[in-house]
């Protein structure tokens, strides 16, 4: 398999990635979610970020968990780490290539994790 080719397929796996997550963020109401492809930004050490909103500290560990639990059954993937579920304020969870930020919504407005990587291509999910 040549370099470009095995490229190709880790793209595809970390879009497929943040998929799921977006599919678990929608499966518990998650709002304002945006995925962040950091591909084309210099230094970028992930190639997704994916960020939403809770208006609750339960709802953004049901969120947290409901990811968890897509990006298990549909690619059998385990979180690398999690951090701030004891505070459920903003939690974080790092699967490599995809990292995961669900936060209150008064963190991520005082945060502004967004305006941090602007060269990011934006893409905004629509809540239906």
């Amino acid at each position: 398999m040549s370099k470009s080719t095995k490229k190709t397929t880790t793209i595809e796996a970390s879009e497929e990635l943040a998929m799921w997550v977006v599919k678990g963020m929608q499966e518990k109401k998650a709002q304002d979610i945006v995925v962040m492809d950091m591909r084309g930004v210099a230094n970028a050490f992930t190639d997704f970020f994916v960020v939403a909103s809770g208006t609750s500290d339960t709802q953004i560990e049901a969120i947290a968990d409901s990811v968890d639990k897509e990006v298990w059954e549909s690619g059998k993937i385990h979180v690398h780490a999690m951090e701030g579920k004891a505070n459920r304020e903003w939690i974080l969870m790092d699967y490599y290539d995809v990292i995961v930020h669900v936060f209150l919504k008064e963190k991520r407005d005082f945060f502004k994790l967004e305006e941090l990587w602007g060269d990011a291509k934006f893409t905004h999910i629509s809540e239906d």
